[in-house]
């Protein structure tokens, strides 16, 4: 007839959305048990490279976060910079710039950070992993602003270090 539905094959069985969710967390486990290497993941090894070796940071000036002029950057931000390189055992190369040029030089792969009391709604945000907040400021309107870092997008490990790093240091104040 027309306009009516074939019956249900008798071999079909319904499934609930718990069984769904436990083929779906099952597949998920299976595609990250067989992806090579470790999670998270560098795929342009930064951990790996600044580790023993050199933390290459842009910073812009924005008092009281960072301070530029004679001699290395000074501020927070310099100053948690200076305490994560501790951590990895890596010296602190400074690169002074606009955020623009600097951003670009992270996407680049010139650099491995940014600082410059850049904001959670910062507009680097398509071109750069902005990391957790690590603290807040009041804003011009007196409403709280969050404060972080830029790092290379796709490098998980290396933002895993900083922000593990952050995180022991947070709410910190200029």
């Amino acid at each position: 007839m027309v306009g009516q539905r074939s019956p249900r094959p008798a071999s079909r069985v319904a499934v609930g959305p718990v069984a769904r969710a436990a083929v779906l967390v099952a597949f998920g486990s299976t595609l990250l048990a067989g992806c090579s290497g470790g999670f998270p993941a560098d795929p342009e090894g930064t951990l790996d490279e600044v580790t023993g070796g050199v933390l290459r940071v842009g910073v812009s000036a924005n008092p009281p976060w960072t301070e530029t002029g004679v001699g290395e950057p000074t501020g927070l931000e310099p100053t948690l910079v200076e305490g994560f390189a501790e951590t990895v055992d890596a010296e602190v190369e400074w690169t002074t710039g606009g955020e623009e040029d600097l951003v670009g030089r992270l996407e680049d792969g010139e650099l491995d950070l940014v600082v410059g009391g850049l904001t959670a709604a910062s507009p680097w945000s398509a071109q750069a992993a902005l990391t957790y907040p690590y603290t807040t400021s009041p804003g011009r309107d007196g409403k709280p602003v969050a404060h972080v870092m830029a790092a290379p997008m796709g490098e998980n490990a290396f933002l895993v270090a900083l922000e593990s790093y952050l995180l022991e240091h947070q709410d910190v104040q200029p």
